[in-house]
C-alpha cells in the first residue's frame, strides 16, 4: 500500500524550482545546491527582507467531516524564519490544518499561500517549497534507511551524486549512520522520526510542516531533532509544527496559535499568548479545562 508521506512526495513533481527571473546563473546554481537544512536562496535574501516575507498564509480555511467542522474558517500568518507552534487539545483540528497546508487534504474553502504561491491553484509549485512529516509515519519500511533517503531524494528531482552526499550528511546530523543499512521496519520510533525528518529536509525546503514530531520520542532523540530544527531556523528556514508539550513549545517557538474546536482562540508570540500565566495554564484556560468530579464508584473506602 502506498504511504501518505510517499503519496505527498509523488504529488509534488519533485523537481527543483526554476531560477527566479532576477537571479544570475551562478546565483541560481548556488540556490539549488544549498545544503540540507538551509532554505533555497537564503544567501540571496537579507534578514530585513526575510522579516517582511510571509512564509505561509491561511485565509478562511475550513474543512468539514460528515457535517461536523474540523476546521472552521481559520486565518494564520507565519513569517519567514519563524519557529511556529500550533497547539490545542486532541480533536482541535491541528492535524487537519497541517494536512491541508501540506496538500494531503483539500480544504472545502479558503486560501492557502506558501511564499505567495497559491497552493490550490499551483499545488506542485507549493509542494516544492515544503518538507512534510505527516501525522502517521507510514512509509516503505522494507527499504533500508539509505534506500529510503535515496528514493525520496530522487523523487524530489535531485541528482544522484547530490542525493548520496545529502543522505550522508543528514544521517551524520541525526546519528543514523550505523542504522542506514538496516530495514526501516527495524527502527525504533525515535529513529524512524529522525529518518522521516531527514527525508523531509533532503531537498532543502524553505518550509517544514511537522505534525507531532516529538510524540513518542525519547529525550535523547528529541534533543537531536530539536538541535537540527534550531539550526535549520537559524539558517533562515521556517518551521510549522504541532505539539502537546507546552514546555517544549515554550522553549522552541517564536510564535504560536492555540486551536480549539477548529478555531484559533489565541495567536502571537509566546509572551503575548500566555500573558501573566504559564503557557500550560493559558492552554488549559482556553481549552476549557474540566473540573474533577464523578466516578465516585471508583473511590476506595477504609470500611
Amino acid at each position: 500500500m502506498r504511504s501518505e508521506s510517499a503519496a505527498g512526495a509523488e504529488g509534488s513533481e519533485l523537481a527543483p524550482a526554476p531560477p527566479k527571473p532576477s537571479e544570475s546563473a551562478e546565483d541560481a546554481a548556488r540556490r539549488l545546491d544549498a545544503p540540507e537544512g538551509a532554505p533555497a536562496g537564503r544567501d540571496l535574501v537579507s534578514e530585513e527582507e526575510d522579516a517582511q516575507t510571509v512564509a505561509l498564509e491561511l485565509r478562511g480555511v475550513a474543512k468539514t467531516y460528515r457535517g461536523e467542522p474540523a476546521v472552521a474558517g481559520i486565518d494564520l500568518t507565519v513569517p519567514a524564519g519563524a519557529f511556529y507552534g500550533l497547539v490545542g487539545p486532541n480533536g482541535a483540528g491541528k492535524t487537519t490544518t497541517l494536512s491541508m497546508i501540506s496538500g494531503l487534504l483539500r480544504p472545502d474553502r479558503g486560501d492557502i499561500r506558501v511564499f505567495d504561491v497559491d497552493a490550490r491553484q499551483h499545488p506542485r509549485d507549493a509542494k516544492r517549497l515544503m518538507g512534510v512529516l505527516p501525522d502517521r509515519m507510514r512509509t516503505f519500511d522494507r527499504l533500508s534507511g539509505r534506500q529510503l533517503l535515496h528514493y525520496v531524494g530522487s523523487l524530489r528531482g535531485l541528482r544522484h551524486a547530490d542525493v548520496r552526499e545529502r543522505a550522508d550528511e543528514l544521517a551524520e546530523s541525526f546519528d543514523l549512520v550505523p542504522a542506514l543499512g538496516r530495514a526501516v521496519s527495524d527502527y525504533s520510533t525515535g529513529m524512524t522520526k529522525k529518518l522521516m525528518l531527514a527525508c523531509a529536509m533532503i531537498h532543502a525546503p524553505r518550509l517544514l510542516v511537522l505534525d507531532e514530531p516529538f510524540e513518542s520520542v525519547d529525550p535523547v532523540s528529541s534533543r537531536k531533532l530539536l538541535d537540527v530544527l534550531r539550526a535549520y531556523v537559524d539558517g533562515g528556514g521556517t518551521v510549522v509544527l504541532s505539539g502537546h508539550s507546552m514546555s517544549l513549545i515554550e522553549r522552541m517557538c517564536s510564535r504560536i496559535s492555540v486551536l480549539v474546536t477548529g478555531q484559533v482562540l489565541a495567536e502571537g508570540t509566546v509572551d503575548e499568548v500566555r500573558g501573566e500565566m504559564t503557557l500550560e495554564q493559558r492552554f488549559v484556560d482556553l481549552s476549557g479545562g474540566v473540573e474533577g468530579g464523578g466516578l465516585e464508584w471508583l473511590h476506595t473506602s477504609s470500611d
